[in-house]
């Protein structure tokens, strides 16, 4: 790589570091004529709103998780919401979810009537703080909805025994980490049940779908009760495996969706999910190397980290999804994260600061009213309002300070992945030159 403290930054009219074409080492998902001949049989047999394909899927899905049971979704809002409700969440109940997650970890709860008591964030996995758990478990609480967030495995040993302790669900949000491992194990197939969306953005990328993963007989019959009729009836009686239903409370509802729900996967996407699956680990691997070497080469780079797991912990990011890198200010002598981003967009790369929005300030938890019960859905059941204001989870309201979007590389290719490396190197060891050009021209204002 050049000396990237002797080049003039692009953002004062130097060269810019990327100018290689990418190619398609930025195109995902990958779509073969395998893909498309395996979607274009679903249309020819006229088969889109059947199941035969996606138990199939399943049935290879959770082979590969390592649970006893998958279930197809329509999307991963539905297989969250379907796990929320196995899980026992109802009226005047609350679950714990961290603030940075996307909208569907937490929004199906108030569906529920549920209230949502927000964590902080741990500041380097950006997962939900296994410290900040505990005290606001209540006799109402029902679940802890785990998210992996931007691929990074949440650290599950203190939160499987928090929940053991209380006897309370933990329900992963995989949406982020579908093949990602946390000490060897498969993010998912951990907590009680596991939730996530299969969308065409994920990295594994099958079309508008979720599944559910569990290795509880129980809950994955409550996931099919809910919202899957189809898989009802005498003739299945829930289970197609051996056609016997564990939970006889829910034999009288044999028949028809006990949520009103209709949470089928169609089966194009099926179809193109079983291609996918296939070639997964394969493309994830190369994923990986791609990541994993465009952090080595920024190792030691003053101001910026990696945020992935040590390479001896047993944990990997999967197919690192969204992923983030950390931002050190203090470092750079205070250069702000959205200033030395704009310094690296202006090098070749267009990146930004910042995550998901904190949710526990969004209105929806705090005036909205999705039951039209008159009243706000956070107050409208519970024994007490654990609605949070300004101030109350200081890592996830200012996590855009320390927050920046680095490539997502999908193939690995030296020469390319040298060239983003050095965008981002040359920038943090030119801070000082974008600080002192600043400081100029706020003194000529």
């Amino acid at each position: 790589m050049t000396n990237a403290c002797n080049q003039k930054l692009a953002l004062f009219g130097g060269p810019k570091a990327v100018t290689l074409p990418p190619g398609d080492i930025f195109t995902w998902p990958i779509i073969t004529q395998e893909d498309e001949d395996a979607v274009l049989d679903v249309l020819r047999k006229r088969a889109m709103s059947g199941t035969e394909l996606t138990k199939q899927f399943e049935a290879e899905f959770k082979a590969w998780n390592g649970t006893q049971y998958a279930l197809g979704y329509c999307n991963g809002t539905a297989a969250l919401h379907a796990a929320l409700w196995a899980c026992g969440v109802g009226p005047g109940d609350e679950i714990i979810c961290p603030s940075i997650t996307y909208w569907a970890s937490a929004v199906p709860a108030l569906s529920q009537g549920a209230a949502v008591n927000f964590a902080d964030i741990d500041p380097e996995s950006l997962c939900i703080d296994p410290n900040d758990i505990e005290h606001r478990i209540c006799k109402r609480t029902k679940a802890i909805m785990v998210v992996h967030y931007a691929a990074y495995p949440a650290d599950m040993d203190p939160i499987m025994a928090i929940a053991r302790k209380h006897n309370i669900k933990v329900i992963e949000d995989v949406s982020h980490a579908q093949g990602a491992l946390y000490k060897g194990r498969m993010c998912g197939a951990i907590g009680d049940i596991g939730a996530m969306s299969l969308m065409s953005g994920k990295s594994l990328a099958i079309g508008e779908a979720g599944m559910v993963v569990t290795n509880d007989r129980l809950l994955y019959e409550r996931c099919i009760a809910f919202g899957h009729y189809e898989r009802t009836g005498l003739a299945s009686n829930y289970n197609v495996a051996d056609k016997q239903v564990t939970d006889s409370s829910l034999t009288p509802f044999i028949g028809l969706p006990l949520g009103g729900f209709k949470h089928r996967m169609h089966q194009m996407s099926s179809a193109c999910g079983r291609v996918q699956l296939k070639h997964y680990p394969q493309r994830m691997a190369e994923i990986q190397k791609a990541m994993n070497y465009f952090w080595d080469l920024l190792e030691g780079v003053p101001g910026i980290g990696s945020r992935r797991p040590a390479k001896d912990s047993g944990s990997d990011k999967g197919g690192w999804y969204a992923a983030k890198g950390r931002y050190y200010p203090e470092q750079l002598g205070g250069l702000t994260c959205e200033r030395f981003c704009q310094a690296v967009t202006a090098e070749g790369f267009s990146t930004g600061p910042g995550t998901n929005k904190p949710l526990h300030l969004h209105n929806v938890f705090h005036t909205g009213d999705s039951l039209n019960a008159g009243k706000p859905t956070m107050i409208a059941f519970t024994e007490r309002d654990v609605r949070q204001g300004p101030g109350t989870l200081p890592v996830s309201e200012n996590i855009h300070l320390y927050t920046f979007r680095p490539p997502w590389f999908f193939k690995y290719n030296e020469e390319i992945i040298q060239e983003y490396a050095n965008a981002f190197r040359k920038v943090a060891l030119n801070a000082d030159k974008i600080l002192a050009a600043d400081k100029e021209a706020a003194g000529k204002k």
